[in-house]
């Protein structure tokens, strides 16, 4: 069992004094640490789509006002707007932003769902995690590197038509909570983003046709009750690399995930005869 610590509740103003902080020190890196980051966008699609998926915009949540989804398109409309095109050139980095910038309500954001230590709350912005989820997923699809990447803490909703693994994707809040997704190949790749009326559409493409194709899947899924009482929820999600040649085929650990559940996984099976 991966023993979890038991979450801990800080005040809204030692809260609130922690992310200005964070704030700071995130912009500082950027400008100290030597990142050459992605910022030219192509005025085409690369011609090689290596991999696309989509994720649907709307969703019913058990206590969640749908105004608020139907603001977190509004939200990822803006943020996708920043993004889409953009150019990973060899030895640069994308951060989602750095080039999206603060979402603030005076550029046209609406309030949308968070998560914060567990409980849902509202917030200007809120909802682009979707957007976060969506480009990791495919990013680890493809020969880029993620350098930096922040797991969903909590699960807070019981799995509901759930398509992709477990903590296959990747949580955002402005600004040192982000996705870094580094070139380190002679290719370049471009990110391609979209909406449609019901779906947040993405896709990843080369310049030229890589050999190498990637198969996502979990390995050790399960729910551990921890010493405090609370559940937690935990997997490894690995790919296998797959090459022209069949007898060139290996498997590597992409990430380990440990999360605190909002629920009791115990429930739905009680209720069962």
């Amino acid at each position: 069992m991966n023993a979890v610590s038991k979450p801990i509740l800080r005040s809204k103003f030692r809260q609130f004094v922690g992310k200005e902080y964070f704030f700071l020190k995130e912009k500082i890196r950027w400008k100290t640490e030597g990142f050459k980051f992605s910022k030219l966008k192509g005025e085409n699609k690369l011609p090689y789509e290596i991999f696309k998926h989509q994720s649907v915009l709307l969703r019913q949540l058990k206590d969640v006002d749908m105004q608020l989804q139907r603001n977190k398109i509004t939200n990822l409309k803006l943020a996708t707007e920043k993004i889409n095109g953009i150019i990973i050139k060899p030895g640069e980095t994308f951060s989602v932003w750095k080039l999206v910038g603060r979402p603030t309500k005076q550029k046209g954001y609406l309030p949308g769902l968070t998560l914060s230590n567990g409980k849902l709350g509202v917030g200007v912005g809120g909802g682009l995690c979707q957007l976060g989820n969506l480009i990791y997923w495919m990013a680890i699809h493809t020969q880029l590197t993620v350098t930096k990447r922040w797991r969903h803490s909590y699960d807070v909703f019981p799995d509901s038509g759930r398509v992709l693994p477990f903590g296959s994707g990747a949580t955002l809040a402005y600004n040192y909570i982000d996705l870094h997704v580094r070139n380190e190949t002679n290719l370049s790749f471009q990110l391609n983003l979209s909406l449609s009326e019901k779906n947040l559409h993405g896709a990843i493409c080369c310049s030229e046709n890589p050999k190498l194709k990637f198969e996502v899947f979990e390995k050790n899924h399960r729910f551990d009750l921890q010493w405090w009482g609370g559940y937690t929820r935990h997997n490894e999600i690995w790919r296998k690399l797959i090459s022209d040649s069949a007898e060139n085929q290996q498997e590597e650990l992409v990430t380990e995930n440990h999360a605190i559940m909002m629920y009791n996984p115990l429930l739905e099976n009680k209720a069962k005869p």
